[in-house]
């Protein structure tokens, strides 16, 4: 089974640290996907800094199967010590007649990657794209860091089990476990054959299995992939964070008085499963950096 192409770009990073300044150059992109994936045989390639996106820039529309830009941009400020916190995005676009623009794919370079001094280049292999519409709204911290680790963080080849795409922080410093509800994939209306109303309700409970905190999502109506990219803020202390669990429950609220819970998971303490462990060990060590990982859910 051939991977599918999102199209590789030929990228050259040079980076003064004397200056604090990054400069990228965008040359060709190869392994476009074909025009009838598309609609489109013009490209264009969008780049923005990560986190703050502030800085961004976007080469010329080019044609044919392999566009050739050999455009460079500059990043200012990017401080050498910080160097780990920043990334480039790159999205390549096909671009349309009218102005209509669609997203093909795209990748997060983590500037850790780079060499301090001197030129680099390299070809960067874009993925299918997290986002709904290319709008940059949509767009949050949790696909950073999911984009760093693609092969746990894409729902698992979207098979047709329903999964959740959850994003978890917790800051030592200030004792607060933050849980991101990003999204869902393959939810069904167990009773309708029409796709369901959604919610998440989230339950957190101590060592004795006592609840501690709960809360719930808005509902997201008539969607099987819906997004949520809701945040809720629990207080454990850290000597509590070993002994906490995180259930979340998905519903389909049918009606005013019925609801069906679609599947459920949990982590910390109680967790359903090893991924469910392994997401929350590797939150309590990514020392207050965002994790986002796909789980399946269970049925209730």
């Amino acid at each position: 089974e051939p991977v599918a192409k999102y199209g590789t770009l030929d990228v050259s990073f040079d980076y003064d640290s004397q200056e604090q300044k990054l400069l990228v150059t965008v040359t060709a992109v190869t392994d476009v996907p074909t025009y009838s994936r598309t609609g489109g045989s013009s490209w264009q390639v969008h780049l923005v800094l990560l986190p703050i996106k502030k800085q961004r820039a976007k080469t010329s529309i080019q044609r044919g199967p392999c566009p050739v830009f050999t455009e460079t941009f500059k990043f200012n400020h990017v401080e050498s010590e910080m160097i780990g916190n920043y990334a480039v995005r790159f999205r390549l676009y096909s671009v349309r007649r009218m102005k209509k623009e669609r997203i093909v794919g795209e990748k997060i370079f983590y500037l850790t990657k780079l060499n301090l001094q001197g030129k680099m280049s390299m070809p960067v292999i874009l993925e299918p794209s997290y986002s709904l519409s290319g709008c940059d709204s949509q767009m949050s911290m949790s696909e950073v860091s999911c984009s760093e680790s693609t092969s746990s963080c894409q729902s698992l080849v979207h098979g047709s089990a329903p999964e959740i795409l959850i994003g978890l922080l917790y800051n030592a410093t200030t004792g607060r476990l933050s849980a991101e509800v990003i999204k869902g994939s393959h939810f069904k209306n167990l009773a309708a054959n029409r796709p369901p109303n959604t919610y998440v309700k989230l339950t957190l409970l101590n060592s004795m299995g006592q609840e501690m905190s709960k809360c719930k999502t808005s509902i997201r109506r008539g969607q099987p992939n819906p997004v949520y990219k809701e945040t809720f803020v629990f207080q454990v202390a850290l000597f509590q964070l070993s002994d906490v669990t995180l259930i979340l429950s998905v519903y389909n609220k049918r009606s005013m008085k019925r609801k069906e819970m679609i599947g459920w998971i949990s982590l910390g303490l109680n967790s359903s499963g090893e991924d469910e462990l392994n997401h929350w060990t590797e939150m309590k060590e990514s020392k207050g950096q965002q994790v986002c990982r796909w789980h399946t859910l269970l049925e209730s």
